[in-house]
C-alpha cells in the first residue's frame, strides 16, 4: 500500500532510524500492517551483541510507533512539515516474547484504539511469521514546534 518512497514523504525518520520498509495494508482509522526487514548491516548489531546479534526491544517498540504514526497521519489526513512532529508519549504493557535476529522479517500490526484531541492510543504487535516477538500499547500525540 505504501512503498519506501511514500513512507519517506510521510515520516521524518531517516537511516539509521527509519524502521518501516513497506506498508502492506492500511485501513484509515482502524489498523495498519507494515514490514521491517532486519539486516545484519544495521548499526545496532555491532554492539548488541557481537557474538549473537539481537535486535534491541526498544527498536521493536520504535518500529511499532513509526507504523502507528503512519496510521495516525493517514487517519487525520495530515502531512508533517518542518514545524510539526509526532511524539511517542507513552507505552504500556510492553512484552518481549522472542529474540529478533538478522534475517527476520518483522510484521508490525497496529490497531487504533482511540483518537481524541490529538492524542492517539494504539495496540501493537511485532510478529516474525506467526510468532509474537513483542507487543505493547502506545500513546502518541502530534504537536507544532517553534523553530
Amino acid at each position: 500500500m505504501l512503498d519506501i518512497h511514500q513512507i519517506l514523504k510521510k515520516l521524518p525518520h531517516r537511516y539509521p532510524f527509519l524502521l518501516v520498509d513497506r506498508v502492506l495494508t492500511l485501513e484509515k482509522g482502524v489498523a495498519i500492517r507494515a514490514l521491517k526487514n532486519v539486516s545484519i548491516n544495521e548499526p545496532q548489531f555491532t554492539g548488541h551483541f557481537p557474538h549473537r546479534p539481537v535486535m534491541p526491544g526498544v527498536l521493536m517498540i520504535e518500529a511499532l510507533a513509526q507504523a502507528a504514526t503512519l496510521l495516525a497521519l493517514v487517519t487525520a489526513d495530515l502531512e508533517l512539515d518542518d514545524n510539526s512532529v509526532v511524539y511517542f508519549v507513552g507505552i504500556d504493557n510492553a512484552r518481549f516474547k522472542r529474540p529478533v535476529e538478522p534475517g527476520d522479517q518483522l510484521f508490525l500490526d497496529v490497531k487504533l484504539d482511540r483518537a481524541k484531541a490529538g492524542i492517539y492510543k494504539f495496540s501493537g504487535q511485532v510478529l516474525v511469521g506467526e510468532e509474537v516477538a513483542a507487543e505493547a500499547q502506545l500513546i502518541c500525540t502530534m504537536r507544532r514546534i517553534e523553530g
